[in-house]
């Protein structure tokens, strides 16, 4: 169990519903139960999707539809909202601070999948006040699910079980947060292990683990920082010998998994989108390299030069993060079928033609 009052109400003064409403919602939830529990995966689900704008919600709604879903996505401005009806879904107006809106929603659903963080708060208070601004939202979900069965699936992080000296699997926890990870990635941890505890009130919670790096053409993330770095450094660096490893995934494998996570995934478990599993560092600055036309180059592994060259990424890089996708796959079924991390950079948008 993690650091977390399960079970707990999210406070009135945070926006959540009365408790008299909250037994409404709930009861709304129970009613559709049945139908949530035996659904197969050609059945039709009634699915509410929290961050369906971003990179991974905006394959993981189109992934839903293909597959025969109702999709509702939560968007909280006019822009959200045409992005939103553009991949086919129904549009949900509302915010990540709008708890009794997002009980409602969920609710009315059945099964969730958040995938939204509240990137507003990252300049001023970091990953605190983004974990601080999430939890309660988990809550609110549990306390609309509660007893249904119904699935949640949220995103986690591949690095929540920390350095084990051998690859990760599903069924290594997310280590417990202490006020020493303040100011730290491994403060969301918490998010993670206030899902999975919700399966102990009958959801039926999964997280799904996505790789340090989620490729695709639409990708904005440490992939695209790291081309950028090479680009403006004049070559792709890495850190020491570069022999610490690195997992990738396709979006589209990604947004495969969550879609099976609800269909199928057990309560209370992990699931790995990864597809590499362990790729040295140094192997993706010389591909980042080859293709710029630069060379690579190794960055000693020291408190100046690297965060001279990785700049806020240089507690991240130093990392080392094998992780094993074989229990994801075995009882999902789950099988990647996009192209791996170094093929994928071959693709436009990673290096357009100037």
């Amino acid at each position: 169990m993690g650091p977390l009052l399960m079970g707990a109400r999210p406070a009135t003064a945070q926006g959540s519903t009365s408790t008299s409403a909250s037994t409404s919602l709930a009861e709304r939830a129970r009613a559709t139960t049945s139908r949530a529990t035996l659904f197969t995966r050609s059945s039709s689900m009634r699915v509410f999707v929290a961050g369906g704008t971003g990179h991974s919600g905006s394959y993981i709604i189109p992934e839903l539809i293909a597959a025969g879903h109702e999709v509702t996505g939560l968007a909280r401005s006019d822009t959200a909202a045409a992005a939103v009806s553009a991949l086919g879904a129904k549009v949900r107006r509302g915010d990540l601070e709008d708890l009794d809106g997002l009980m409602e929603a969920a609710a009315d659903s059945d099964g969730v999948i958040h995938v939204a963080h509240r990137q507003d708060l990252l300049p001023l208070g970091g990953m605190d006040a983004v974990s601080a601004a999430e939890l309660p939202v988990m809550l609110a979900y549990g306390e609309a699910l509660a007893g249904t069965g119904k699935p949640l699936v949220a995103a986690g992080s591949i690095g929540s079980s920390g350095k084990l000296g051998r690859p990760a699997t599903e069924e290594d926890p997310a280590l417990p947060v202490g006020d020493e990870h303040k100011g730290t990635l491994r403060v969301r941890n918490v998010v993670e292990t206030a899902v999975i505890d919700l399966a102990e009130r009958g959801v039926r919670s999964s997280v799904v683990r996505i790789a340090n790096i989620m490729h695709s053409t639409a990708d904005a993330g440490f992939l695209a920082m790291l081309i950028a770095l090479a680009k403006d450094k004049g070559f792709a660096g890495y850190p020491g010998d570069g022999a610490n490893l690195w997992n990738a995934v396709h979006v589209r494998d990604a947004a495969s998994l969550f879609r099976l996570a609800l269909e199928k995934g057990p309560a209370g478990r992990f699931w790995h989108a990864v597809e590499d599993g362990g790729i040295p560092f140094r192997e993706i600055a010389e591909a980042i390299g080859s293709r710029l036309g630069l060379p690579a180059v190794s960055i000693p592994a020291d408190e100046l030069m690297v965060p001279g060259y990785f700049g806020l990424l240089a507690n991240i890089v130093t990392q080392s993060y094998p992780a094993s996708n074989l229990i994801t796959r075995r009882t999902l079924g789950w099988e990647p079928a996009q192209p791996g991390l170094l093929a994928d950079l071959d693709n436009g948008h990673y290096f357009p033609a100037s």
